[in-house]
């Protein structure tokens, strides 16, 4: 992920980061940074999920009309 930037430049950054936020600043930046990964991993998987759940789902209803009894084209209240 860093591999133009190297250790120097890594610690370049966090020092200059820590001279802009503070040190009781940086924790929660880093929470908040955390979360917001987390969020967007979540929502990317969920819509990697939503493509596969149609055809369970689909298939699952093919599986439950097959057990209940013909009602002769008529529909029966639930």
């Amino acid at each position: 992920m860093f591999n133009g930037i190297g250790v120097t430049g890594i610690i370049l950054i966090v020092l200059v980061a820590l001279l802009l936020f503070g040190p009781n600043k940086l924790p929660e930046l880093g929470r908040a940074l955390g979360r917001t990964l987390r969020e967007f991993k979540n929502g990317a998987k969920e819509l990697m999920d939503d493509n596969d759940r149609p055809r369970k789902e689909v298939t699952e209803e093919r599986h439950d009309r097959s057990d209940k009894p013909e009602t002769g084209g008529r529909r029966l209240p639930d």
